[in-house]
């Protein structure tokens, strides 16, 4: 992992960004574990998530999909331990299956605890093997976050992954103009507007939730509903394996209307 983080270069101001913020978390004893190329864990996620967990969006939602890092494992247990059916995407999109399906009553049944499906390792060994298309239509996205703002701004690692992912979900329908694009971050991770500009292919954030505060962004832009595969890297093709036949899937899909 170097200095600058494991997909610099992409964003020459996102980069700058993400550094200052990795490094602020650090600096100031608020991350837990460390916070370099990654979704940081913080301190104070449980209580971030404690705040999402009481809007009525949430207490309306009956399938939560999560991001499938640290940080979002208090999410993923609050919605399991109210019965949410909770999808997350396998780290990095490395394998050959995208998601994991968690469903709270085959998790009992088979004497699997929420605190070990929450994890990372745990939803990779318990969770039911799926592919996009086989997503319940989602009541609730949470996606993770290096630095957001009250407007709705967003930029995670730099990989792609999430803007990817939502377009996906919003060609195949899966994800629609009313779910709900939230993300759960430090304080300290919430910057000037002016920093984290929205771009054409970005889906603002409605919600971000702190250990200090719940915020909406009241962001009414005009959301992307598919996937610009002309904006796709050639390392997104090479590193995920499943990619390319998942776009030859859907473009076969919108040829025929």
């Amino acid at each position: 992992m170097t200095e600058q983080g494991r997909w610099a270069g992409r964003s020459p101001d996102k980069d700058v960004i993400r550094h200052e913020v990795w490094t602020g978390l650090e600096r100031d004893g608020v991350a837990i574990g460390p916070a370099w190329s990654m979704i940081p864990n913080f301190v104070g996620a449980d209580v971030a998530a404690w705040r999402l967990a009481q809007t009525e969006e949430w207490q309306r939602a009956a399938t939560i999909k999560t991001n499938p890092d640290a940080p979002q494992i208090p999410i993923r247990i609050r919605a399991l331990y109210e019965g949410k059916l909770v999808f997350a995407p396998v780290p990095y999109l490395t394998r050959e299956f995208p998601y994991l399906r968690l469903d709270p009553e085959r998790l009992k049944a088979n004497g699997v605890s929420f605190e070990l499906a929450a994890i990372a390792q745990g939803f990779m060994e318990h969770g039911e093997r799926i592919g996009f298309e086989d997503v319940a239509p989602l009541d609730f996205c949470v996606v993770g976050s290096v630095a957001v703002t009250r407007a709705g701004g967003r930029t995670g690692k730099g990989a792609g992954f999430a803007d990817l992912e939502t377009a996906i979900f919003r060609e195949l329908g899966i994800v629609t103009a009313d779910t709900p694009i939230v993300t759960t971050v430090h304080s300290s991770q919430l910057v000037e507007d002016a920093r984290v500009p929205m771009q054409a292919h970005d889906s603002p954030l409605d919600m971000v939730a702190t250990e200090l505060e719940l915020v909406r962004t009241g962001n009414s832009a005009a959301r992307p509903m598919g996937v610009d595969w002309d904006r796709v890297q050639p390392d997104q093709y090479e590193n995920i394996p499943f990619l390319s036949q998942l776009r030859d899937r859907m473009l076969e899909r919108r040829a025929a209307g």
